[in-house]
């Protein structure tokens, strides 16, 4: 059962690579096979249907959430119980914004294919500082010690705070092989979570293996009435609030942000031969 749906649902990454998930689902190397968590709705907190959501986390009771497409990128504040837009900042126009993270007291906002972070005051935005980088930016997050960056490959980087300069790379596997398109992060109870970009799955990753050692199976979240037809985009969007111990997820032009519960699917037993 868990072969077949991870075979069906990540199949959208591509042909190469479904071939691969095929193969390893059932013959990869010696590696706990990844639970697969299935959810529940706790509630839903309304969410701007305009914004490209490309980073969120919870900080001090809020949202925080970067936005992407050229022109209209942003960083913003969110009401933590309304979705309600406290506070906003726009990016330079020529700047695709992607994810964002805090950490020592300062956000850090990723661009698409400028090559360019900007660092940002939490509380009045004002942007105080910017550093560059070499390929593509798509999702961040922190441990608390470094940031976690992701680049659309399955390779992250560890990257030092004070200058972004690489410490360490870490390739996420499923299965023994590569899992490519990790997009938006998060860092939860010493995993990091990681939106499979053009899916509704979110790899639970081990930081020090790279090894996936859950999917969670979001399909179904977002209701196909509530879908606007060349408008809503993909999943993209998980944030935790640790004071509170909820999890929270939402998508591209999505109308609602939504907490969620998460259940272990059962392993199916083989009959005994």
């Amino acid at each position: 059962v868990q072969s077949k749906l991870l075979f069906i649902a990540l199949g959208l990454i591509g042909i190469g690579v479904v071939a691969n998930f095929a193969i390893t689902a059932t013959a990869g190397p010696a590696q706990s096979r990844p639970v697969v968590y299935d959810y529940t709705v706790a509630s839903k907190i309304p969410h701007d249907i305009n914004a490209f959501t490309q980073g969120l986390f919870v900080e001090d009771g809020a949202f925080y959430e970067s936005t992407g497409q050229f022109g209209a990128s942003q960083l913003r504040r969110l009401d933590l119980e309304t979705g309600d837009v406290d506070q906003q900042t726009a990016l330079p126009r020529e700047v695709f914004g992607e994810g964002s993270a805090i950490i020592e007291g300062k956000i850090l906002t990723l661009s698409w294919r400028a090559g360019r972070a900007f660092v940002s005051d939490p509380l009045t935005f004002e942007r105080v500082g910017e550093f560059s980088y070499s390929g593509e930016g798509w999702g961040l997050t922190s441990n608390g010690e470094h940031l976690i960056m992701s680049d659309g490959t399955s390779t992250l980087r560890f990257v030092d705070a004070d200058d972004f300069s690489v410490v360490e790379t870490r390739q996420v596997t499923f299965n023994g092989r590569p899992l490519p398109r990790l997009n938006e992060l998060e860092w939860i109870n010493g995993e990091i979570f990681a939106n499979v970009w053009q899916t509704n799955m979110i790899a639970r990753i081990d930081p020090a293996s790279g090894n996936v050692v859950g999917i969670i199976d979001l399909r179904g979240l977002l209701a196909p009435d509530e879908k606007l037809p060349g408008h809503t985009d993909v999943l993209n969007g998980i944030a935790f609030d640790k004071a509170r111990d909820k999890l929270f997820v939402t998508g591209k032009y999505w109308p609602w942000i939504y907490e969620i519960e998460l259940h272990a699917r059962p392993v199916a037993k083989t009959p005994a031969q």
